[in-house]
């Protein structure tokens, strides 16, 4: 019985970080995407005043999603800091701007959305924001999840 605890509790630590994960995207990693795809100017600012709502009500705007050390990759006030500007410039285009300055400035959101990479174009996300500010309860769960795991299946025959 204390085996099948163990797995059940593992599941749902693996459970939460994955259901943490796919809101993210959900409510803000998809949004910013858009606003990288986006053709137009205007269809870039909506899809980036949605994911900057998301990431100001959830106070995504400054600190680090590291544990144990601060790396640049995880600096959640650069981050926030560089989709606010690109958003202000994107307001700031007048309505009479050339096709030649919207497209320039579209491509300068998209460079800075997105990241090219071995598998291709990524969004440029910290790593654990999904989870963020509790990185360090999802480091010690994940961590939990996987002793149980090992607990669970270490004599499978003597359930």
């Amino acid at each position: 019985m204390a085996r099948f605890i163990s797995f059940i509790f593992a599941i749902a630590i693996f459970a939460y970080l994955i259901v943490s994960g796919i809101s993210f995207n959900i409510n803000c990693g998809d949004y910013l995407k858009r606003a990288a795809d986006a053709n137009t100017v205007e269809l870039a600012v909506k899809e980036l005043e949605t994911a900057l709502n998301y990431i100001e009500e959830n106070d995504l705007t400054d600190g680090y999603t590291s544990v144990i050390y601060k790396s640049p990759d995880e600096d959640l006030g650069f981050w926030y800091t560089n989709i606010k500007s690109a958003y202000e410039e994107l307001k700031s285009i007048p309505d009479n701007a050339t096709m030649m300055e919207k497209s320039n400035a579209l491509m300068k959101l998209r460079e800075t959305l997105l990241d090219n990479g071995e598998k291709g174009e990524t969004l440029t996300v910290p790593p654990g924001i999904s989870v963020y500010p509790n990185n360090a309860l999802a480091l010690l769960l994940s961590f939990v999840a996987c002793i149980c795991l090992v607990y669970t299946f270490m004599f499978v025959g003597k359930w």
